[in-house]
């Protein structure tokens, strides 16, 4: 079974058409890297949050949506991660896909030229109609919220 989708993709800015496409790392993997389109290094200080460009933009079938999330290298090693991940990016949406990245680390953090910041995930996803009813049918959790089915393995 083939699962690949088509997805028209453009450089932003002609600077950055030495930069690789995003590509999966592995024939497993579901995310694909995506790279840092700056020009001089920019550092997120501890604490900090910036907006990395990364001069690509897309058009994405109706029916999907792209998310942004983060690389689990980055951030396990140096606290540095997608702050809204996932992120989405609609398939109505044609600007530039820039990356929010935060900083947890103890120290600041400098984003080179083609560093990979964060990997993007096409993924379907359902349109939703809203039925308004008077009640909901119940369910064992019923209204039982956050930790109301316990931590410890029974």
């Amino acid at each position: 079974m083939n699962n690949t989708i088509h997805v028209s993709l453009t450089r932003i800015n002609t600077e950055f058409n030495d930069l690789p496409l995003p590509a999966y790392a592995t024939s497993g993997s579901a995310g694909m890297d995506v790279y840092a389109a700056v020009e001089q290094p920019l550092v997120i200080p501890h604490g900090g949050i910036i907006l990395v460009p990364t001069s690509l933009a897309i058009a994405l079938p109706v029916g999907y949506e792209c998310q942004v999330r983060s690389r689990s290298g980055l951030a396990a090693k140096n606290g540095v991660f997608c702050l809204n991940s996932p992120g989405t990016i609609d398939s109505d949406y044609r600007g530039e896909i820039k990356v929010i990245l935060a900083n947890v680390g103890g120290s600041d953090f400098t984003i080179h030229r083609g560093d990979r910041i964060a990997q993007l995930v096409v993924a379907k996803h359902e349109t939703v109609q809203w039925n308004v009813v008077d009640t909901l049918d119940e369910t064992t959790r019923g209204e039982g919220g956050f930790g109301s089915t316990g931590v410890k393995h029974t």
